[in-house]
């Protein structure tokens, strides 16, 4: 029973994620293949009611990009180490979470020139997302 209960789940989610997959606007992926040529492992997401995002491989990096429903990008995200976050990042991130346990951390580029970082971390029992400007400052989302 529980094999049957296993497959039917597996089955739902392959479904779920080639029904999203299938209903991203052709100005979308026409956008995305213009911007990212040649990229790999290309899978979409619904993020809300007007942007989607591609998670993918392009240039050797595991990459994310986020899309407007008519086709304007608006950001890319590419992982990184805390290492490789601006030192004015990493001292205000220290200063006010000390001892925290980082889960990942990103640098994200968006159509407006600006460039922000965010540092993911457990807090207690739950996941805390916090973004930086590349002078240290905390901003909100």
């Amino acid at each position: 029973m529980k094999k049957i209960i296993f497959v039917a789940m597996a089955l739902v989610c392959a479904y779920a994620t080639s029904f999203a997959q299938g209903k991203t606007p052709a100005a979308v992926t026409t956008a995305f293949n213009q911007k990212f040529p040649n990229a790999t492992n290309v899978k979409w997401d619904k993020e809300n009611a007007h942007e989607y995002e591609a998670s993918f491989e392009w240039k050797g990096e595991k990459l994310s990009a986020n899309f407007s429903d008519t086709g304007e990008w608006l950001e890319t995200e590419s992982p990184i180490s805390f290492n490789q976050l601006p030192e004015k990042v990493q001292t205000a991130f220290n200063s006010a979470h000390k001892g925290a346990t980082i889960k990942a951390v990103a640098k994200i580029e968006t159509s407006k020139g600006i460039t922000k970082f965010e540092v993911e971390f457990k807090q207690s029992v739950k996941t805390v997302e916090l973004f930086y400007t590349t002078d240290g400052r905390e901003i909100k989302e």
